[in-house]
């Protein structure tokens, strides 16, 4: 997509963080932009925000990891500006724990927001991208650690779907004129950590987590420290604005995590390489 000017893109997770960052990149190259976010007062907030830039843009609050709310959202998009053409799956949450402290509730939290609420967006923006002929792009935010395990919690296998999903959406929806992207930020300053203040009442856990102890207390300590130093999310807004234009397949944020990436290739490339002169038997 060349020319953003006049377009309608739909933002989620749109209030703050990476998502307010790409809005804001998209309403100054001339996008209507209508904001989903869970948090009334935040999105209230960034709307305003922009409006007093002279951004033509909206807002509609939604819980995406429910379909019917993003169905409400999405005709509300339609109602304020006829068309969609760039559609944003952003939201997303930090959970789901280490091993040994899995519960039920966060999984489904954390898959619920991360990957369906990815699936939803998709399910229901894409015939309304496809329906005006115009062409359009999807723009699904996974992470680098979509590409690096890290460890085995709920947010990684979200992201590393969400990377699966853009990747096979890509090639199927090309001949229809719909670019697709992944973006895969690193450490960005975002409200990750505390994404918990927005977990809805129905994925509570049945009894409080217990408090985080010594390695995994530094941890979390340490991943905060580097979320609030991280990358400005107007910087990712303006990679995305360009990835959009450009109909980049990957988008990322940096290269830290490059080397860790191209070690887990490497490793992947011995395995085949242990049976590449191996004859399976047939029968």
């Amino acid at each position: 997509m060349k020319d953003l000017a006049g377009k309608t893109a739909f933002v989620t997770g749109g209030a703050s963080g990476i998502g307010l960052g790409i809005a804001t990149a998209l309403a100054q190259a001339g996008v209507k932009v209508m904001l989903c976010d869970i948090e009334q007062a935040a999105l209230d907030e960034a709307v305003a925000g922009l409006r007093a830039t002279n951004a033509d843009v909206a807002g509609v609050v939604a819980d995406v990891s429910l379909k019917d709310q993003l169905r409400e959202a999405a005709e509300a998009t339609l109602d304020a500006y006829g068309d969609v053409h760039i559609l944003v799956n952003n939201a997303g949450v930090g959970g789901g724990g280490a091993y040994g402290a899995w519960t039920d509730a966060s999984w489904d939290w954390t898959i619920g927001v991360n990957l369906m609420g990815v699936i939803w967006g998709v399910e229901v923006f894409g015939p309304l991208i496809e329906r005006h002929g115009q062409g359009g792009q999807i723009v699904n935010t996974a992470s680098v650690a979509g590409l690096l395990s890290g460890s085995g919690n709920a947010y990684n296998v979200t992201k590393y779907g969400v990377v699966a999903l853009s990747e096979g959406l890509r090639v199927e929806l090309a001949p229809r004129g719909i670019g697709v992207s992944v973006l895969c930020p690193g450490f960005i300053r975002t409200r990750i950590v505390d994404s918990g203040r927005n977990r809805p009442d129905r994925f509570a856990d049945d009894q409080p987590a217990a408090a985080p102890a010594g390695e995994r207390l530094a941890w979390i300590e340490n991943l905060r420290t580097r979320v609030d130093t991280g990358i400005d999310p107007r910087y990712v807004g303006e990679l995305v604005r360009e990835g959009i234009e450009g109909d980049w397949p990957y988008i990322f944020t940096d290269a830290e995590f490059e080397p860790i990436v191209e070690a887990r290739f490497a490793a992947i490339r011995e395995g085949f390489g242990r049976i590449r002169d191996r004859v399976p038997p047939t029968g």
